[in-house]
């Protein structure tokens, strides 16, 4: 049981900071940017090129992390605003198109092969029947404090404040004399941040490939959906119930069903269970499950 409950905390350190980057940005300008899986293949193999000049990774992670960030402006600023003034609809397409354009960049840039971190061994930790690594902790460690930061940046902070006026009513606070403009760019940059912090997560438990983002387009987009899209904590807890669906599917003995001793689904099928749950989301809670329990930033 414990080794099942650490096996959902690591899937959700795998979809949860993706999926708040994706709430994040949505709840300003109202499109789901699906090239957010790409900023966290960017953000991870910028960290390995970065670590390849001998920096240490934490400074190449942060390097990255802030370049990743620049990118999600630069793109923000000359394609997708131009993009949602013919509505949100269209933005989405061309957020599809710009991830197709990044994935063909990461082919020809890196290659197909699957690569990783220069990272030392250490012994497997046993905590209580678990059984995690150094750098599951790791990636659980900087997921946990991100949204941590985030959390206090929004609910704590002037900045914060803002930006949550703004995503409320745009108009109300450019009246007060918010830039709305300069807000919705910096929480762009900083979904560009989390996205990236998230893929270098990924990367630190594994191995990084240009189809690391698809590899988590859907899950990420359930769960920032059943959190509330545009509900940037309620995110958090989408991740955590997607992780938890994924897990069961692929850990539960269905062979008493069949007449068999034995009979697991294959790892494969998680991701039908997203689907599934996603599905199930939006025809009965469209607008997700935590729209009205927890405050839209």
């Amino acid at each position: 049981m414990v080794q099942f409950f650490s096996d959902v905390l690591i899937r959700t350190v795998d979809l949860a900071l993706i999926a708040v980057g994706l709430s994040c940005v949505y709840s300003l300008i109202r499109f789901p940017n699906i090239a957010l899986v790409q900023y966290a293949v960017a953000g991870s193999f910028l960290a390995l090129l970065l670590q390849g000049t001998g920096l240490p990774l934490p400074v190449a992670g942060l390097l990255a992390c802030l370049l990743v960030g620049g990118l999600a402006v630069l793109l923000n600023v000359t394609v997708f605003e131009r993009l949602l003034a013919s509505g949100s609809a269209i933005a989405m397409v061309g957020s599809l198109a710009v991830t197709m354009i990044l994935s063909a960049v990461f082919l020809v840039v890196f290659g197909p092969d699957s690569r990783r971190f220069d990272l030392n061994s250490h012994p497997v930790i046993r905590v209580l029947d678990a059984r995690l690594t150094v750098h599951q902790l790791t990636a659980v460690g900087l997921t946990a404090g991100a949204v941590i930061v985030l959390a206090l940046l929004l609910f704590r902070t002037t900045l914060g404040r803002s930006m949550r006026a703004t995503a409320t009513n745009r108009v109300l606070a450019a009246a007060t004399g918010i830039d709305a403009r300069l807000i919705t760019n910096t929480v762009v940059f900083l979904s560009g941040v989390l996205a990236a912090l998230g893929g270098i997560g990924l990367a630190l438990k594994g191995e990084m490939n240009i189809q690391l983002g698809m590899d988590v387009l859907l899950p990420v987009f359930a769960a920032a959906i059943l959190g509330g899209l545009g509900n940037t904590l309620g995110a958090v807890a989408g991740a955590v119930i997607i992780a938890t669906a994924e897990t069961l599917v692929t850990n539960v003995n269905l062979g008493p069903l069949v007449g068999e001793p034995l009979l697991f689904l294959p790892a494969s099928y998680a991701t039908a269970m997203s689907f599934l749950i996603l599905v199930a989301a939006l025809l009965v809670r469209p607008h997700g499950l935590f729209v009205s329990e927890v405050k839209r930033v």
